[in-house]
């Protein structure tokens, strides 16, 4: 039996003031089959994720930057 997803996380490069923000939240809402998009509040419980995610990103980021010399 194929597993059924029932959301999304999405996680920014960096925190990013609310006003600013408006335009991807906008563009969440546009994609197909979205019902609601509720921002996060920058806060120690989603913290941990948000920075090992983006550590991960920084690293094949550099990693690739060598390997392409």
């Amino acid at each position: 039996m194929t597993d059924r997803l029932k959301g999304y996380v999405v996680i920014l490069e960096a925190n990013t003031r609310v006003d600013d923000a408006q335009v991807i939240t906008d563009a969440i809402k546009q994609l197909r089959g979205v019902l609601d998009v509720r921002p996060l509040v920058a806060n120690a419980m989603v913290d941990d994720m948000v920075a090992e995610s983006r550590v991960r990103q920084k690293f094949f980021d550099k990693f690739m930057e060598v390997m392409n010399g």
